[in-house]
């Protein structure tokens, strides 16, 4: 059975969204604009490439990243990797075919079923949707967090709201950088 990763930059209050720079946010490019940058913070997205069997995706994060991905020598890990687009709205017609093998996943019983196959993890990146769906289902099986120092209020948030009983996280490794950044890996216990 394959693990399912949660992979995210998230501001102290939970907020995922743009972290990169995309246009149109008011926080957008949050992870560079107010935090220096420090190589060694980001040794576990390096980690992450060399370890995942394949790359998991909602359908508004692979249209923004499979443009932009392919090209940049930072993701080149993730060039062969077999990608997962769970959507019910993309066609294979939508689907790049620089970024090489991607395959549609139409619900999240698919998504279940492809954790039953033989391979490395799964790496959820961004997909905020994606993410509080999985983990209202109980898809997720680990978290890795990196918590940057800042509260910026109003954004999509990497956890689901959803009113349910308390769930558990074991904390399996951390450290903290000097610029503030956090690293925080926690399983799901079960």
């Amino acid at each position: 059975m394959r693990t399912l990763v949660s992979t995210a930059f998230v501001s102290l209050d939970g907020v995922v969204e743009a972290p990169g720079g995309e246009p149109g946010y008011r926080n957008s490019g949050w992870t560079f604009r107010h935090v220096d940058f420090l190589p060694e913070a980001y040794e576990l997205k390096e980690r992450e490439q060399e370890e995942a069997g394949a790359l998991l995706l909602g359908r508004v994060s692979y249209e923004a990243f499979s443009p932009v991905w392919p090209g940049m020598a930072e993701f080149a890990g993730y060039r062969a990797m077999p990608k997962y687009v769970v959507s019910t709205t993309l066609g294979t017609d939508d689907l790049v075919p620089e970024w090489g093998e991607t395959t549609i996943l139409r619900s999240l019983d698919d998504v279940a079923a492809l954790k039953e196959t033989p391979g490395g993890p799964l790496i959820v990146h961004g997909s905020a949707a994606l993410n509080h769906a999985l983990a209202d289902a109980d898809l997720v099986d680990r978290y890795h967090l990196l918590v940057f120092p800042l509260l910026l209020g109003a954004g999509k948030r990497l956890f689901p709201a959803t009113d349910r009983d308390a769930r558990k996280l074991t904390l399996v490794e951390h450290e903290t950088y000097a610029n503030g950044v956090q690293k925080n890996v926690f399983d799901v216990v079960r």
